[in-house]
């Protein structure tokens, strides 16, 4: 399969975790966002949204949306929950992070990081939800190992990818002990190297 992705982009890389993490061969092609490529018509033909990360399999058929994309890598793997109970939490914590998480987190980070602004110029109501998500993570992960129990699921994986790096959106982890062993963990889980 061909991974389009770009780098800098945490919904991007949590579609590469998961392959590394189930050793799925897989083919990256980097596409550059901010040069707009995501915008050709021979992009637009992969994913007519025109963001990735977009999934193209051997038999030609395409996916797109980074959730949707790893629910579909990890299927029968140990990184979906047996109990589907469990799983449903799983996919409560997946929406969640689309919804509640990443337009904060991640969008005060882009702003930051690729347009340069100064965390005194970021929409204080982006701030204020952002920390609340932290909070909410933070009140969850005191309870439990994961974010769904004791072992590693996809939701842990997707909500990695922008909380590792919330310090980049300005916001700070220092209050937040349980959120900052569980970035650890999961890293370590994952093979990765701590974030910067």
């Amino acid at each position: 399969m061909k991974i389009y992705g770009d780098t800098n982009s945490g919904n991007c890389l949590k579609v590469k975790w998961v392959c590394d993490r189930l050793a799925l061969p897989y083919t990256w092609i980097g596409v550059d966002t901010l040069k707009r490529e995501t915008r050709t018509t021979q992009f637009l033909k992969l994913n007519g949204a025109g963001q990735v990360p977009a999934v193209e399999f051997d038999d030609g058929r395409t996916l797109a949306e980074s959730n949707a994309i790893i629910r579909y890598l990890a299927c029968g793997s140990d990184l979906i929950p047996a109990d589907a109970f469990a799983s449903a939490k799983m996919d409560e914590w997946l929406f969640w992070e689309q919804y509640s998480h990443e337009p904060y987190v991640a969008v005060c980070r882009f702003q930051m990081v690729y347009l340069g602004k100064a965390a005194s110029d970021l929409d204080p109501d982006k701030i204020k939800r952002g920390y609340a998500a932290l909070a909410r993570m933070e009140h969850q992960l005191a309870a439990t190992r994961f974010l769904v129990g004791d072992t590693i699921s996809l939701a842990d994986i997707s909500l990695l990818a922008y909380t590792r790096l919330a310090h980049e959106g300005g916001f700070h982890l220092g209050g937040y002990g349980a959120v900052r062993r569980w970035i650890g963990e999961t890293e370590r889980s994952l093979g990765l190297p701590p974030a910067r």
